[in-house]
């Protein structure tokens, strides 16, 4: 006990004087590379410590972060868990950066392992943060893993791969970890041979009866009806932690990160302003076998402003949606006063965080058709409960608004550029993205996305994830054999709005221009739209590939449309045998090509 006090002592002394220095090293804190030990604490105590201008340098190695002695902080976060689900909100954080200024964490290439269930790092109302040059791994990640050998004695032979853990107890096989075991499964399945993860279900290895023949080799009775070689990712559907939270802050950058594991759900940004995402790969380490990086999306941006900015990302191995960024619709209750609205969270994993700021811009949303129809602004905010808030806006609000409209915050919605980025691997979309303000994406590859690449909603019944887009570019990008999963209408890239009520001339998204872009595609449609005015198809590459069985419930269209205006499709490159274009809910003079594909109008 004297020595450890001593040394806390020992690092204290240092701590001070690092308070006007510009670099600082781990190391002179007593901190070294790959003892194994518990560094949590220790590593706290120096970015406590450091002052604004503060880099903090890893010198290369491995540092090991145990939730013992990491900070505990209570956070809400967009599209994580019901009140059911995780009650306390309280995050096991390894890394905490709060109310600070121009820091730079610098890894020095070194790899942070991380034990039990723990968010790596939260960033809090800072600003001018910079996070580079290390990489994230779970000793123990909190996705199971196993290949399927094939039939042997009656049964199905698997493989367990080494980094899970797991007990057989009355024939009943669980996985577990360092705190936790899988209690509520969910299963994706990932094709080895043709590259494609689907939706599967652990329910039949669940009842069979398991035995354990060693060496992480288990024999299952009876058979399971699974393709031998396909590799069986297991995860418990509660997001209690994310990956990392980046909240609150301003002018953030990742540079040069790698996340081969993150639990719940991925990089969080919420109500941050301006982020940068450069070099940043989400997948497994290549030696350890595994197939998994993240057991929901990659990187999600929920009511951030400013610039994202995603350049020379990969993306490989998500249970969900490799990047996610949009607003969030709060639902209108009850008007307390003419200009005071009692609005609502309404998604079970969405609340608590607050949705609106003195000062804010926003958008009445009729809910049925999915128009934003009037604006407004915020004069004050009142918390009535952690589903409930209590808004007051400068001027009375509109007579149109209905009970179960929406309201939109469109101060937070970013500007979005992505470019020269991979996304592969992934049962779910590519890229969902959901903004007001300009978008360009492009250079990319989208390689075997099971749902659609590129998916544009705006939603008030489901996520409630707002809101209609008026600017997006999609250019020069490759789609390599997308949609296999399905998805809206099996498109590649889909343009679907929640709303109800279509009507071609009022759509609710506009100005959507798909251009250069290389489709190879194993089946029809390649674009889905609906109530879209406005969106061009223009120099454009098809090519037709083997590499994927036919969907046996896909259209013979490669081109549908519903209730959309003003759509050009021209310079047409490659060939399609079945290529043809559908209209639904508007008129032909809607549609222009400067081809001859043949065209059905109901």
């Amino acid at each position: 006990m004297t020595s450890k006090i001593l040394y806390l002592a020992f690092c204290s002394v240092f701590l001070a004087g690092w308070a006007q220095a510009q670099t600082v090293s781990v190391a002179d804190a007593g901190i070294r590379p790959d003892t194994y030990e518990n560094v949590t604490p220790l590593v706290q105590r120096v970015l406590s410590g450091a002052a604004a201008g503060t880099t903090v340098v890893f010198p290369k190695g491995r540092y090991d972060f145990w939730p013992d002695g990491a900070v505990k902080a209570k956070y809400f976060i967009s599209n994580t868990s019901t009140e059911e689900e995780d009650p306390s909100k309280l995050r096991n954080i390894g890394l905490y950066l709060k109310k600070a200024r121009n820091i730079t964490i610098d890894g020095s290439g070194s790899l942070f392992v991380f034990h039990g269930k723990m968010t790596t790092f939260v960033v809090d109302s800072s600003e001018n943060i910079t996070l580079r040059n290390f990489r994230v791994d779970f000793e123990r990640p909190t996705m199971s893993e196993m290949r399927i050998v094939g039939p042997q004695d009656g049964g199905t032979l698997v493989d367990i791969h080494p980094d899970a853990r797991y007990q057989i107890r009355d024939g009943r096989l669980t996985f577990y970890g360092e705190g936790w075991k899988t209690s509520h499964f969910h299963a994706v399945a990932f094709d080895s041979t043709q590259g494609t993860m689907r939706y599967s279900s652990w329910k039949p290895f669940q009842t069979a009866t398991a035995t354990d023949l060693g060496r992480g080799r288990v024999l299952f009775r009876p058979a399971v009806d699974i393709k031998s070689g396909t590799i069986l990712t297991v995860r418990d559907i509660i997001r209690d932690q994310v990956g990392m939270f980046l909240y609150a802050s301003k002018n953030l950058t990742l540079e040069n990160v790698q996340m081969h594991y993150m639990h719940g759900l991925g990089i969080v940004n919420q109500f941050n302003e301006n982020i940068t995402m450069r070099n940043v790969l989400v997948e497994p380490r290549a030696e350890s076998g595994r197939v998994i990086s993240s057991s929901a999306d990659c990187m999600h941006f929920s009511g951030c402003r400013g610039l994202v900015r995603i350049e020379n990302c990969r993306f490989s191995g998500a249970h969900d949606d490799p990047v996610n960024v949009h607003g969030t619709n709060l639902r209108f209750l009850k008007k307390e006063a003419p200009d005071r609205l009692r609005l609502r969270f309404m998604h079970g994993q969405t609340y608590g965080f607050q949705p609106f700021f003195a000062g804010d811009e926003v958008a009445y949303v009729h809910a049925a058709s999915m128009i934003r129809f009037a604006p407004g602004k915020v004069k004050s905010v009142e918390r009535a409960s952690d589903r409930e808030w209590l808004v007051t806006f400068e001027k009375p609000v509109p007579a149109e608004l209905e009970v179960n409209d929406c309201v939109e915050n469109m101060t937070w919605t970013p500007e979005v550029h992505i470019s020269g980025c991979v996304f592969t691997r992934t049962n779910t979309r590519g890229l969902l993205l959901t903004t007001p303000r300009k978008a360009v994406i492009e250079n990319n590859v989208f390689d075997r996305t099971g749902m659609s690449a590129i998916l544009i909603e705006a939603d008030a019944e489901g996520w409630y994830e707002s809101g209609p887009v008026k600017d997006v570019l999609i250019r020069n990008n490759r789609f390599l054999n997308c949609g296999y999963q399905g998805g809206p209408e099996h498109a590649v890239i889909a343009i679907h709005p929640s709303n109800r009520v279509i009507d071609s001339r009022r759509p609710v998204h506009t100005n959507i221009r798909i251009e250069n872009n290389t489709f190879e595609v194993f089946d029809t449609p390649v674009v889905y739209a609906k109530s879209t005015g406005g969106l061009t198809f223009t120099g454009n590459t098809l090519v037709r590939t083997q590499a994927i069985p036919r969907s046996p419930d896909a259209g013979k269209y490669a081109f549908h449309f519903v209730g959309c205006s003003d759509v050009q499709l021209g310079d047409l490159r490659g060939d399609l045998p079945d290529t043809g274009v559908w209209l639904e809910k508007m008129p032909a003079s809607a549609f222009r090509q400067s081809g001859k594909l043949p065209v059905r109008v109901d």
